[in-house]
């Protein structure tokens, strides 16, 4: 029995090519919801409309298409490489999707002419400067800013606070820095410096070590003593820098991929090897709407993740080892080299130590897995309490709403939204508040969701299921006149409370009902409430976050001056053991208990307020 296709396919399949090429699967609507490649077209496109043996994913995919578009290629290889550049414009919604869309960091070293500055960057590298990178994360990347930073003593400073210094600052006084801003070096041996620490970021540890052995060994020579001891002293550091990270005496440049699958959820962990040295890793949770094999996820992410980035070109490893046989799929290893105008290894069985990798590469992801799983289902379990709490037919989307302010001086809203996988963190959205009373809450939320939701009656953002109110009857109250004012009846409207006793878990709801307010109280297990409170205080997070950041930028002041309990003594006792606001921010909560002055519960304060973001 034929299924029932919508799309007239024998018609387009009669006089479809055989060449290799790219198929773009639309709906009515016009919209692609599915890229994919094929050696020879006409027999892959023909794959999807057989009488029988699709899986009922596929199937109900099939059913949507209103229209096949096609382009031929030369090559399967340019087959692929189009592949990936379509699905990183359109983003189909049965393609599988790596979810990573936050841009990773780099090392930058500015074009000063007399004193370039190392900093870390994040986003398009189009402005001037060397690069160095991507590294696997913020924290990996500080810490190799602090070690230069120890090392060769090259500045980090802004150009600003460069340019205005009449004398050494504290980075100086704690020996991590050389004093440029003031001469105290000349600009031949601040050069040196510069020299080394691109040497060092250029993975050329060794041959950094055999340059400076000949130096220190001239210095001494020449009688030089206080130069030889400097020389000596960063020769033993990045001996010890390479002691605290080698893994193997290989020197191998590599990425590991590992990958765990269950039922519908996946996660692929990347390892990141370089000089032998694991270095960092990262975890991606890729979703596809059709049911594929372990082989093709893997391949579908390898190509997703390098070939869609044109940043990512001269970063690409010499080798990319797979846990996973990606035999049949050699177009890919021909796609990565020429991609990266470069010979690419793709491995897959190894031996040694890259069979060490793969094993922790796969272990990792393993474990990643299970605690995704466990929240995710969690998250969905929460959702459907609360579905079912609110007697909603449709429940997919939440919006909170709250208000954050100093005496109302730098007044911010908040908005944050959940989806049933938990904080969609893309939609997120702050309204810096104007033309309201300081300190007016209402007039102040009023503002918010007449800004949110005029945007989303001209078209703009995803309408929400259930909108929450941070707040009782009176913010309650503003929302409803904001959504009446709008013709958006239709969106669920709910306000959260905390009662009487101000705890968590006892909470008040409040929801408006035949032009008055009910009450609803859920117990303090409820997995309604849970998510409830959960949307709330990442709300409040967010909007403290925000104000925070909107009014140390009025005053231009530090961050560590408004965390309370932490006065100037402490400041500069923090500053001097972790070399710097870098150093303080990238610590970790036990490693602040180690500065004098500080305690545990003073630590989990810093580390807290540093990190709100």
């Amino acid at each position: 029995m034929t299924a029932p296709f919508l799309f007239d396919h024998q018609s387009f399949l009669k006089n479809l090519t055989r060449r290799p090429g790219v198929y773009r699967m639309l709906n009515a609507n016009g919209k692609i919801i599915y890229v994919g490649k094929a050696k020879n077209l006409k027999n892959r496109v023909t794959s999807y409309f057989r009488a029988s043996g699709l899986t009922a994913k596929t199937l109900a995919m099939v059913n949507k298409i209103s229209e096949i578009e096609v382009t031929v290629t030369n090559t399967e290889v340019e087959a692929l490489l189009l592949e990936q550049t379509l699905i990183q414009t359109h983003k189909p919604n049965y393609n599988i999707q790596m979810r990573d869309d936050k841009s990773y960091p780099f090392i930058r070293l500015t074009e000063h002419p007399e004193y370039p500055r190392l900093m870390f960057f994040r986003g398009k590298r189009q402005r001037t400067g060397q690069f160095f990178g991507p590294y696997p994360s913020a924290p990996a990347t500080r810490e190799t800013l602090q070690l230069l930073q120890k090392v060769f003593k090259v500045r980090q400073c802004q150009e600003s606070y460069f340019k205005n210094r009449s004398r050494p600052c504290l980075q100086y006084q704690i020996d991590r820095c050389t004093a440029p801003c003031v001469g105290l070096i000349s600009k031949t041996e601040y050069a040196k410096d510069v020299k080394k620490s691109v040497m060092f970021l250029n993975g050329k540890s060794d041959q950094l070590l055999r340059e400076l052995r000949v130096e220190m060994d001239g210095a001494a020579l020449n009688q030089e003593f206080e130069k030889a001891v400097v020389l000596r002293d960063q020769i033993e550091r990045i001996r010890l820098i390479q002691s605290d990270q080698i893994v193997t005496n290989k020197g191998d440049d590599a990425d590991v991929m590992g990958l765990s699958m269950q039922g519908i959820y996946v996660c692929v962990q990347v390892i990141f090897i370089r000089d032998g040295r694991i270095i960092g890793s990262k975890n991606f949770f890729p979703v596809s709407k059709l049911s594929a094999e372990p082989s093709e996820v893997m391949a579908a992410c390898i190509a997703q993740y390098y070939l869609a980035d044109e940043n990512r070109k001269a970063n690409i490893p010499a080798e990319i080892i797979s846990s996973i046989d990606l035999s049949a799929f050699d177009a890919l290893k021909e796609a990565l080299s020429s991609f990266a105008g470069k010979k690419i290894r793709l491995s897959v069985k190894v031996r040694g130590h890259r069979l060490k990798w793969v094993r922790l590469a796969v272990t990792n992801a393993e474990e990643s897995l299970l605690n995704f799983i466990g929240s995710k289902n969690n998250s969905h379990k929460r959702f459907a309490d609360l579905q079912g709490v609110l007697g909603f037919s449709k429940f997919d989307r939440v919006e909170c709403f709250d208000v954050s302010h100093t005496s109302g001086e730098g007044t911010v809203a908040s908005c944050v939204v959940f989806d049933k996988d938990g904080p969609i963190k893309n939609d997120y959205r702050r309204f810096n508040i104007e033309g309201v009373t300081g300190g007016d809450d209402y007039a102040a939320m009023s503002q918010a969701l007449s800004r949110r939701f005029s945007r989303l009656k001209k078209g703009e953002g995803k309408e929400p299921d259930l909108l929450l109110v941070d707040g009782g009857k009176g913010q309650l109250t503003q929302a409803r006149r904001i959504l009446d004012d709008l013709e958006l009846n239709q969106i669920g409207l709910l306000g959260i409370a905390k009662g009487i006793s101000r705890r968590a878990g006892q909470e008040t709801l409040f929801f408006i009902k035949n032009d008055g307010f009910d009450e609803l109280v859920l117990p303090q297990d409820s997995g309604a409430l849970h998510l409830l409170q959960n949307i709330r205080d990442e709300a409040h997070r967010f909007a403290i976050a925000s104000h925070r950041h909107r009014r140390a930028k009025a005053r231009k002041i530090s961050p560590f001056e408004q965390i309370a309990g932490l006065g100037p003594k402490r400041r500069r006792a923090l500053l001097k053991h972790f070399g710097g606001r870098q150093g303080v921010q990238s610590a970790s909560q036990q490693e602040l208990t180690n500065v004098e002055g500080i305690s545990m519960r003073l630590a989990a304060v810093i580390y807290s307020e540093l990190h709100l973001d």
